[in-house]
């Protein structure tokens, strides 16, 4: 049942054009489908995020989604010049060098989109 089916994230966002401008642009996603509730965007191997318009977007303290790629660092420096900005964390437990945390078989990075949603990219290691 569940465990078969797909999973869908929801990225709740309080201005959905700015959210569209920072993940199409920034992020190169390109819009699955539109409608007056939000956007839905196709990333790799099937998985979907729907942006939608929330009070609530940016308040989560914890990470909302996360990407898995085969070469952090190339994928720090291609979002880098897209003008992402990472986060640095020094706190027990995570403390992150040139934005990467290495910990628990992977190195992870976090950004913040356009509404304060905290992201990650992050690769096995």
């Amino acid at each position: 049942m569940l465990s078969t089916s797909q999973i869908i994230a929801y990225v709740p966002v309080s201005d959905l054009a700015r959210a569209r401008k920072f993940y199409e642009e920034k992020l190169g996603f390109r819009p699955l489908n539109t409608n007056e509730a939000g956007v839905m965007y196709e990333s790799g191997k099937g998985s979907r995020f729907f942006a939608y318009k929330s009070a609530g977007a940016g308040t989560n303290k914890a990470s909302t989604a996360f990407w898995e790629v085969s070469n952090l660092e190339a994928e720090m420096a291609d979002l880098k010049k897209r003008g992402v900005v990472f986060e640095e964390y020094d706190t027990p437990g995570l403390k992150t060098l040139n934005g990467i945390a290495t910990g628990g078989g992977a190195k992870t990075a976090w950004f913040r989109d356009s509404e304060g949603n905290i992201l990650a990219v992050s690769q096995v290691i």
